[in-house]
């Protein structure tokens, strides 16, 4: 007769779980620094790095400071970068978004320069930090955002970002038919080998309220619920990114990060393409600040919410956490 098991039984979970090497042994979910992309902003017409109240360890840089961040985040394993301009001049259709002496083409430039292959330099491709009402694209004359004429802006962007160095086009911008066009604008410029890391799901969030500050592109009126996504729909994000699929898009991004971790899911399985998510300003920000008062352990709930996304399904994080949790991984 088989042994009657004890009333009780041990959990075999609770056994791998009795000492630290035994938990990392069965672990299911791991975040390396090279999963991590951070992104960083460039300045023009600065010439040392300008603290971000908002978000702290974040500057602004100029090219120079710029190069030496870099070049710590690559030393502590981060291989991956997200390139936000803030030009001097800003005018209605931010033509210094495409303009070879453009901010961004000036560092895209520089980082390639440093880094060659080591380092994938991913230029985020929309007009909302260099037009001077802040709307991510033209604008008609009653205050909305021209789709189409928009458009034509953002394949000479990405074609300028392109010849600067760019390893990969990020088009945030949430325009219909924006990955179709900057993949036609690339092709026929020679750039066929560049991919695009499309902003498939980016939603009308309230927590990009310190990137604003960052990047200096917050709306002179309005807002823009009316081009990014309605946090209430996912069946919708879901359609959002089979489109951009469809339009060639290499990579999907879903942002923010955290209070969206269902459709990063979906989009996951759904389409199964390499997927980002962006864990965004706000969401930071608010670790940053209860860690600041003591509230939480802030090392030990950064990685926690960074294997979150993991587990989520993201192939990849864009995150303010990158250098901080590059030193711990």
């Amino acid at each position: 007769m088989p042994p009657t098991p004890p009333p009780f039984p041990v959990s075999r979970s609770r056994r791998l779980r009795r000492t630290p090497v035994l938990r990392q042994l069965v672990r299911e979910t791991g975040v390396e620094a090279a999963d991590l992309v951070a992104p960083l902003f460039v300045k023009e017409g600065i010439d040392q790095p300008v603290p971000i109240g908002a978000m702290p360890g974040h500057s602004q840089h100029p090219v120079e400071t710029l190069r030496k961040e870099a070049a710590e985040l690559a030393a502590a394993g981060v291989r991956s970068l997200l390139l936000f301009g803030i030009p001097v001049a800003k005018d209605a259709t931010g033509t210094q978004a495409w303009d070879p002496d453009g901010i961004v083409q000036q560092a895209l430039r520089a980082l390639a320069a440093d880094f060659g292959d080591d380092m994938v330099l991913v230029a985020d491709l929309c007009l909302c930090e260099y037009t001077d009402h802040g709307h991510c694209g033209a604008l008609t004359q009653d205050g909305q955002v021209a789709n189409d004429a928009t458009l034509e802006l953002y394949r000479r962007t990405a074609v300028a970002q392109a010849q600067a160095g760019a390893t990969v086009i990020a088009p945030s911008g949430m325009m219909d038919g924006q990955v179709a066009a900057i993949r036609e604008a690339l092709d026929t410029a020679g750039f066929e080998q560049t991919p695009i890391l499309a902003y498939a799901a980016k939603f009308a969030s309230s927590l990009y309220g310190p990137f604003r500050e960052a990047a200096e592109g917050a709306p002179r009126f309005g807002d823009r619920t009316g081009y990014q996504m309605d946090p209430a729909n996912g069946d919708e994000a879901l359609r959002e990114a089979a489109i951009d699929a469809a339009e060639g898009a290499d990579l999907l991004m879903v942002k923010p990060a955290l209070a969206y971790l269902d459709v990063l899911w979906r989009i996951k399985q759904d389409l199964g393409l390499p997927t980002a998510a962006y864990h965004v300003s706000g969401e930071y920000a608010m670790v940053k600040a209860a860690a600041e008062r003591g509230w939480i352990d802030g090392d030990r709930v950064m990685l926690e919410v960074l294997t979150s996304i993991k587990r989520a399904g993201a192939d990849l994080i864009v995150t303010y956490f990158a250098k901080d949790a590059a030193r711990l991984l």
